[in-house]
């Protein structure tokens, strides 16, 4: 059985899906862009600060799942360049405390709303 998850202090859904699903323990989380979620719009500046609100969205989302950042153990960014990746890797790295989870990284043609990263996460419970 899957069970929404969502919260009112990340984003909401700008298409047909959810912000999490959770089954069987796991919390699989959709690209999380950096939208502030008070204002619906992407945050102003460089990549530093759209990962920074990227994170602080996703971990929204974990706390209202009942989760935390600790227990992420799959990454999936995706930059709008590959010349961004050493000022998003920066933030990212600043952003856990434990061990790293497992990562992968792209670089895609566009993202929506011309973010300049979009990050998803698989944790668990």
């Amino acid at each position: 059985m899957k069970k929404v998850i969502s919260t009112s202090n990340a984003p909401v859904a700008i298409g047909p899906y959810n912000q999490a699903i959770e089954a069987n323990g796991m919390l699989f989380l959709s690209g999380m862009l950096p939208i502030d979620p008070s204002t619906g719009n992407i945050v102003p500046g460089d990549v530093k600060e759209q990962t920074t609100q990227i994170f602080d969205n996703i971990e929204a989302v974990l706390t209202a799942a009942g989760s935390g950042m600790d227990n992420i153990v799959k990454t999936t960014v995706f930059l709008a360049d590959m010349s961004l990746f050493g000022e998003m890797n920066e933030v990212y790295a600043t952003r856990f405390s434990g061990a790293f989870p497992a990562r992968s990284a792209f670089a895609v043609k566009a993202l929506p709303k011309s973010a300049l990263v979009e990050i998803e996460v698989i944790a668990v419970k």
